[in-house]
């Protein structure tokens, strides 16, 4: 047995010189039946050892998995008799199979780090693609150690270890005998029955809230619109600027806010875009057409075609685009209003919104990206400069842009951003209203 584990010692050590392209001969290997069994159930044992490492046996045991690793030895003596036979050599077969498996145990280390160097490098398929040319460089050079250079049977063996490594990779795909635990996902808050049925109260009591303007006297309708739950820097901010227009603009009893939120679900009614045709058209009803203005705030991730993220497990929600929001406003009959939107890609919702009773902020160009929107934040950067920042500090909207606008620009430029450059329309026909007193009537 001793003479048995030296072998098998020999070939590892074999194995390990030619993975490492040191130098390795074909003396170098032990190769007989016993000695290809023997190296099998070592490089069996590694690759258990590996997935205990991996997982500290805190996973499930997948015996399927012991199949499908077991299922490529039969692969590799196949391929080593192909090579024999274009070798014209069959006494070599066992040798070729050892050669092909020697460094096996290798691989299965470097497999275990595998994940770390994934996560440091910038392009991850990268290090996956290199072990795997590793392998194959490793085959070959198995090929022309145990069985020689003369051509073109090296073409021809080199052509054989290429077919098993893509049989292998296809046929035998990676597995691990104790698979990661999986975290047991919680239901989504929305999916509970009392949350769910709630939802549809919330939504009714906050219509019924709106109160109808007092004719004569221009006031301010709120409308809040964050549609992504993936993130808690919208609702905190939305619950920010809700509150200060309440508290600063007197929108106290003509507000309402559509959050998406997992913490927040009995707070406020979803954000959908049908939530958001309702509110609109709710306060079109409750707002003097003619003398009131809308404030409404969209905030959310956006996409380079412009939409807004919408997000709210379990449920599918569409998501909404510039040109469906001005169908919105169109169709619930919003003579004035101001739009602010804060998002990546917002300085696309300009073209479609603007008009002469309009101004269109938004929190970038419309090929640009916006920054802070991570969770465990406060504010995105233009809420914070714009809400948090410039409208403590004074009532004009478009004075604010102003404000909002040059803090961020010094933000992004000590932080060696790309500049978002924030946009804003200023309609000639709103900006006229809007100097003029709250209770001057209109001429």
């Amino acid at each position: 047995m001793k003479l048995y584990l030296r072998a098998l010692y020999r070939n590892l050590v074999a194995g390990a010189r030619l993975a490492l392209f040191m130098p390795v001969r074909a003396l170098d290997f032990r190769a007989s039946a016993l000695d290809y069994v023997l190296l099998v159930a070592f490089n069996f044992a590694v690759w258990i050892a590996v997935a205990v490492i991996r997982t500290g046996m805190a996973g499930d045991f997948d015996s399927a998995a012991i199949a499908i690793y077991l299922g490529a030895a039969p692969l590799v003596l196949l391929t080593a008799l192909v090579v024999a036979q274009i070798y014209a050599a069959p006494e070599i077969l066992l040798l070729v199979a050892v050669g092909l498996t020697a460094s096996d145990a290798l691989f299965e280390l470097v497999a275990l780090v595998l994940p770390v160097l994934v996560a440091w490098s910038s392009y991850p398929s990268v290090a996956a693609i290199a072990l795997l040319v590793w392998i194959w460089a490793v085959s070959v050079r198995a090929v022309i150690v145990c069985a020689g250079r003369q051509r073109p049977q090296v073409l021809k063996g080199a052509a054989a270890v290429t077919a098993m490594i893509v049989i292998g990779f296809f046929a035998f795909p990676r597995t691990d005998v104790w698979l990661e635990p999986t975290e047991d996902e919680e239901p989504a808050p929305l999916a509970e029955e009392r949350v769910f049925h709630l939802q549809g109260e919330l939504i009714e009591r906050a219509l019924a809230s709106i109160e109808r303007g007092h004719p004569g006297v221009r006031e301010l309708y709120f409308v809040g619109f964050a549609p992504d739950a993936s993130q808690d820097v919208f609702v905190k901010e939305m619950r920010f600027v809700r509150h200060l227009f309440d508290e600063r603009f007197n929108s106290a009893g003509h507000s309402i806010a559509l959050v998406n939120s997992t913490e927040a679900l009995e707070e406020f009614p979803i954000a959908s875009v049908t939530n958001l045709d309702r509110a609109l058209r709710r306060v079109a009803e409750r707002m003097n057409g003619d003398e009131d203005v809308l404030f409404l705030y969209l905030s959310a991730h956006g996409y380079e075609d412009h939409r807004l993220s919408a997000v709210q497990p379990p449920l599918e929600l569409a998501s909404l685009t510039p040109t469906a929001l001005a169908r919105a406003l169109q169709d619930a009959g919003i003579k004035w209003r101001v739009i602010v939107v804060s998002a990546c890609y917002s300085g696309g919702y300009i073209e479609p919104l603007r008009d002469e009773n309009s101004i269109v902020i938004t929190a970038s160009a419309a090929e640009r990206t916006s920054f802070g929107c991570e969770t465990g934040r406060d504010f995105t950067y233009f809420g914070e400069a714009y809400f948090g920042d410039a409208l403590t500090r004074t009532h004009s909207f478009t004075q604010a842009f102003e404000l909002a606008k040059s803090t961020v620009a010094k933000r992004e430029a000590q932080e060696s951003l790309t500049p978002s450059l924030p946009q804003m329309w200023v309609g000639r026909a709103l900006a006229a209203r809007l100097q003029q007193p709250a209770d001057q009537p209109d001429k």
